[in-house]
């Protein structure tokens, strides 16, 4: 969870610190909370799929890294199938002159870089600043490893972007040629975020600028050969994600879009999230709670939900639009013998406003999202969602969450 700096935007959990230090008895938490999980998972489960988030994960020493990875193994047997996937999100401004050499030595076969914007402007009205030299090294020197994925977070919506301004960071970075993009919507809620009360708010694009920024960047990107996933991903034609959405073997969780959908999701860490066959479980994101509850031998555990039935079927729906941007009533009918358009038939009545708009197609056979409603997915998902506020479903705005909703638990927000 440690960052040696903070980002204005970010919504993240995270302890801001210098102080190298800390992570040490952390550390100690966090391999005595594997040792835990690992002695209770009955079986020899293979690890298929593995990331390091933050916080920013190259805070580690070097040494740190090692002794990290070297207990997982120790507890976990990893696939070695050319298809497992182990990834490490990288703050560039945070690595070592032989530290990418030594992740790819550890195993990681995936990286993910944060840029967010290359315009000097925007950085520092949002304090963080990387030159584009700074990425473009990077990049060449994952490529010279042998990286299998190399991913690039951007963000648009912060403090001084146009649509300009971002056509210029995305030219910059299409020739960089990332197997991936993320491009991630900033939703201003400096209300629940302390750091985002730095930025301020008649700096920030309108939504209908956002949505135009986000609407350039597909057409942009589509044009120059990547496939657009859905939402926030961007993958070359042909890449990993692009195939399984191909096949119609896309999956999403907390982590994204993935293509091991078949997986139970184990997290470990101060506020990491679990998906354990129909279960859901979230750590503390309290540092000393987790402390307290690891010396008890204890799971810190903060959340807990048990899914029932309409859960499922509701999470099914909300990934079958975001993944495959359609929502088949027979295939629904038959996985959870319902009749789907009599179990929806008030979220289908919900549906009109987007219908007339052309944003998606109601049929016999199903809903389907429009390459127009593509950029507004989320709030078809939204109807599906019980636990949401209904009052804001209405509204087609990018950044529909609002603090009143947040603490919920939400299948749109967590697919």
């Amino acid at each position: 969870p440690f960052c040696a700096h903070v980002c204005y935007y970010c919504g993240c959990n995270k302890i801001v610190t210098k102080d190298r230090s800390k992570s040490e008895p952390y550390l100690e938490l966090l391999k005595s909370e594997i040792d835990r999980k690992a002695e209770l998972l009955t079986g020899q489960p293979i690890v298929e799929q593995m990331h390091w988030g933050g916080g920013t994960p190259t805070f580690l020493s070097d040494e740190q890294m090692v002794d990290l990875m070297d207990h997982l193994h120790k507890r976990f047997t990893f696939s070695t199938s050319s298809t497992a996937d182990y990834s490490i999100e990288i703050d560039p401004r945070e690595l070592r002159p032989c530290t990418l050499k030594l992740l790819r030595e550890l195993g990681f076969n995936r990286t993910s870089f944060g840029v967010q914007d290359l315009n000097e402007k925007v950085q520092k009205a949002v304090n963080r600043t990387q030159p584009e030299s700074m990425i473009r090294q990077v990049m060449i020197e994952a490529r010279e490893l042998d990286f299998r994925s190399i991913n690039i977070d951007l963000i648009y919506g912060l403090p001084h972007q146009t649509q300009h301004t971002f056509a210029e960071t995305l030219d910059v970075i299409i020739d960089m040629s990332p197997d991936r993009l993320s491009v991630f919507n900033y939703a201003h809620l400096p209300e629940r975020f302390k750091p985002q009360r730095r930025i301020k708010e008649e700096g920030l694009p309108s939504p209908e600028e956002k949505l135009a920024i986000l609407g350039n960047c597909i057409t942009t990107l589509t044009k120059v050969g990547y496939h657009y996933i859905g939402m926030d991903h961007f993958a070359k034609e042909g890449e990993e994600l692009s195939r399984a959405q191909s096949n119609k073997v896309l999956h999403r969780n907390f982590q994204g879009y993935t293509t091991h959908g078949n997986c139970d999701l184990i997290g470990f860490g101060v506020s990491s999230i679990s998906q354990i066959s129909d279960h859901y479980l979230q750590n503390s994101p309290d540092i000393k709670v987790y402390e307290d509850a690891i010396k008890n031998r204890q799971l810190p555990v903060a959340k807990l939900i048990e899914t029932d039935k309409d859960d499922l079927v509701r999470r099914q729906v909300i990934m079958e639009l975001l993944c495959h941007d359609q929502m088949i009533f027979s295939e629904l009918d038959e996985a959870f013998e319902i009749d789907s358009r009599e179990y929806f038939a008030n979220e289908l009545s919900q549906l009109e406003p987007m219908i007339k708009d052309e944003l998606l197609v109601f049929n016999q056979k199903g809903i389907h999202i429009t390459e127009k409603g593509r950029l507004l997915v989320r709030n078809a998902c939204m109807v599906f969602d019980r636990y949401l506020n209904s009052s804001i479903i209405q509204s087609y705005s990018p950044s529909a969450e609002t603090s009143s909703t947040a603490n919920r638990p939400r299948f749109s927000k967590a697919i």
